[in-house]
């Protein structure tokens, strides 16, 4: 039986994992996909190998399964009985790694100190992602875990784009621009060496389109600006986030409106983007299937953003080669990408329809200046290579 490094993504109620077998040369071989849902509600279990086979489909009694502890059990013990053995590492996604981390890390408790920290610039996400590190910490203390960042990727920004324009105390506290969807840009960066290596050297956007949205300016394959900056609600629209807004706004709310700082954090966090927009659904296909005109206005406004963006973010590069679309929507949305292109002539990105439809790897025309792409992002391979990497740096320095 191989090792196998666990990569593990953990949400408020749900807790997504992969599995993948170490081959030789250390190659990774995923064997596994699964999550548990409804924890505390409904809780279920489903994995699937990699033919899509079910391997496991099995429900409890909501005080079986209350807490994320008790659903790390269950997981565990699946993985026990199905592989037969625990893996050698888990890889963790953390969403914020703040000022301190720009690569992955193994876990300590000091690490998880740290990371908590930075709970009030990714409310969403940072709780959840660091619960099921205390958990194996408290009870698999040997087993070694690694915390993959979304922001280290874009640590690497010039100073220019990473500030804001505040006072130097500030800068020196942390409230600085960080960018999101790290691990994601990075394996399109990879990806883009593999299969357009001169595309890769030049100048392009990633257009991470999903519930979470951000576009990512990378030049000879290293991220220089960012549309997201200190938390995950700037830049795009999204599912329930608002993207940019004029920090009046929150004054205003604050100030005149007398609402709470709690409440505006819920509405920023759950009420806003397409959801809010559209008053329906946060679901893209929802918005793309409805009559409704506000389902329409929400769509419109998301590819309008979208264009701004790129021509921000153009302009940081200087110039465009190359627009990627990735991730649940830019991967499966064709509507959305079309009216993306449709705003990005000027640049000189001309759409085959055709090859749109059936979201081909390149979807513009022949004698399109700026070249489009569709490549499918794998964040958790990313983590799973990472866990490994650190693993081996461990060894040998043991």
């Amino acid at each position: 039986m191989s090792e196998t490094i666990l990569v593990v993504n953990a949400g408020s109620s749900s807790i997504k994992f992969q599995l993948f077998a170490i081959r030789k040369g250390s190659d990774l071989e995923r064997s596994l996909k699964g999550q548990i849902e409804g924890i505390g509600t409904h809780p279920y279990l489903i994995a699937k190998n990699p033919k899509g086979e079910v391997v496991i489909d099995e429900t409890w009694p909501a005080p079986e399964v209350d807490d994320v502890p008790a659903a790390l059990d269950k997981v565990i013990d699946f993985l026990r009985s199905h592989v037969g053995k625990l893996p050698i590492g888990i890889g963790h996604r953390v969403v914020h790694g703040g000022p301190r981390f720009s690569e992955p890390v193994i876990v300590s408790a000091a690490v998880v100190d740290q990371l908590l920290e930075y709970v009030p610039l990714a409310p969403l996400h940072q709780p959840n992602n660091l619960r099921p590190i205390r958990v194996v910490l408290e009870r698999q203390p040997h087993l070694m875990q690694v915390a993959c960042f979304d922001t280290a990727f874009h640590r690497g920004h010039p100073e220019v784009a990473d500030r804001y324009a505040l006072p130097e105390a500030y800068y020196a506290a942390g409230i600085r621009r960080y960018g999101f969807h790290g691990l994601s840009y990075e394996y399109i960066s990879g990806r883009l060496r593999e299969q357009a290596p001169e595309l890769a050297k030049g100048r392009v956007i990633v257009a991470h389109l999903g519930s979470g949205a951000s576009m990512c300016a990378l030049v000879n394959g290293k991220s220089v600006e960012s549309t997201m900056g200190f938390t995950a609600l700037d830049g795009l629209p999204m599912g329930t986030r608002p993207g940019q807004l004029d920090a009046g706004i929150v004054l205003y709310l604050l100030g005149e409106k007398k609402v709470s700082a709690k409440e505006v954090e819920h509405l920023f966090y759950h009420d806003c983007g397409l959801k809010g927009l559209s008053g329906l659904s946060n679901d893209v296909r929802d918005l793309l299937a409805s009559p409704d005109p506000r389902a329409k206005l929400a769509l419109d406004y998301f590819a309008y953003r979208i264009a701004l963006f790129t021509g921000q973010l153009a302009a940081a590069m200087e110039g465009l080669d190359a627009f990627v679309f990735t991730a649940g929507i830019g991967e499966n949305a064709p509507a959305i990408r079309a009216a993306v292109a449709s705003k990005l002539n000027w640049l000189g990105f001309k759409l085959s329809s055709k090859a749109n439809e059936k979201s081909d790897l390149v979807i513009s025309r022949k004698r399109s200046r700026v070249v489009g792409l569709v490549i499918p992002t794998d964040e958790e391979l990313m983590i799973a290579r990472h866990t490994l990497g650190a693993l081996h740096e461990h060894a040998a320095a043991a």
